[in-house]
């Protein structure tokens, strides 16, 4: 006969396990990790920051790693929040049409050059040239990675689908774009307005000025809308946060980051 004071400690037993079960699922839901396109990244830490503030039961991580890998892992669930500084390509569409794209700020993408070059504006069509013959004794010319949301822009606005030169440089965000430029005497690149520094000199495109101003009123050529994409409709931790980054206070941190408010 099997004794009841041994039945009553394998119950207590497993209660415990179930409760230190159930308490770690609670857990598993005050994480949100949001990745992808290096141009979103520092607003989505900034975000990130202030959002914890008012939610410290909710831990937010934040990673690069480019747009399409954004795109990408918020279709998998690797990522519960997708970064992209670009909109989504029709292949994106078709194979994950369960994704869902959420606008949170503007930014435009200026063409920059070490500060010590003379040059002050060029055309569109001189940009288009200068890439599309890569780096020679005149410009080192410093492109993005594959799978740069920056990079797309670029290549559809300016490039208008031509290839940058095969000798170019490739660097992967717009961090490291940025220091190519500002420590190579002839570099020319293109980065977010965000990233926009006295460290490197960003030139008028046809006597156009990259700014709030240009872009919002869409004079200046080379802009995009920055995104958050979710799989499925935002819903809790996930929604919460959108929401605040589109809020008050979220396009507050835009302007101050150096990015456009939109709301």
């Amino acid at each position: 006969m099997r004794s009841p004071i041994r039945g009553i400690l394998v119950t207590g037993i497993l209660g415990l396990v179930v409760a230190s079960l159930l308490v770690s699922g609670c857990s598993e839901g005050t994480g949100l990790t949001i990745g992808g396109s290096t141009t979103v990244q520092p607003l989505s830490e900034s975000w990130g920051e202030a959002f914890m503030a008012h939610n410290p039961d909710i831990q937010v991580t934040v990673q690069g790693g480019g747009s399409s890998a954004g795109v990408k892992g918020a279709a998998e669930g690797t990522l519960d929040i997708g970064a992209a500084s670009r909109e989504m390509k029709a292949e994106e569409e078709s194979s994950w049409p369960e994704l869902r794209v959420y606008h949170v700020a503007a930014d435009g993408v200026a063409i920059v050059v070490n500060p010590g070059v003379s040059v002050e504006d060029l055309t569109l069509a001189e940009v288009k040239t200068i890439f599309g013959a890569g780096s020679n004794d005149e410009w080192t010319v410093v492109n993005r990675e594959e799978g740069s949301g920056t990079r797309e822009v670029f290549e559809t606005v300016v490039m208008l689908g031509d290839k940058v030169g095969a000798r170019a440089e490739y660097l992967p965000s717009n961090g490291a774009v940025k220091q190519k430029v500002a420590s190579t005497g002839n570099a020319i690149g293109y980065i977010s307005l965000g990233y926009v520094d006295s460290s490197v000199k960003a030139l008028t495109v046809d006597g156009i000025e990259c700014s709030e101003a240009t872009i919002l009123d869409s004079s200046y050529p080379v802009m995009r809308y920055l995104n958050y994409i979710t799989k499925g409709e935002a819903d809790g931790a996930d929604r919460d946060f959108i929401d605040f980054a589109l809020g008050p206070e979220g396009q507050r941190i835009v302007a101050s980051d150096g990015y456009i408010p939109i709301e």
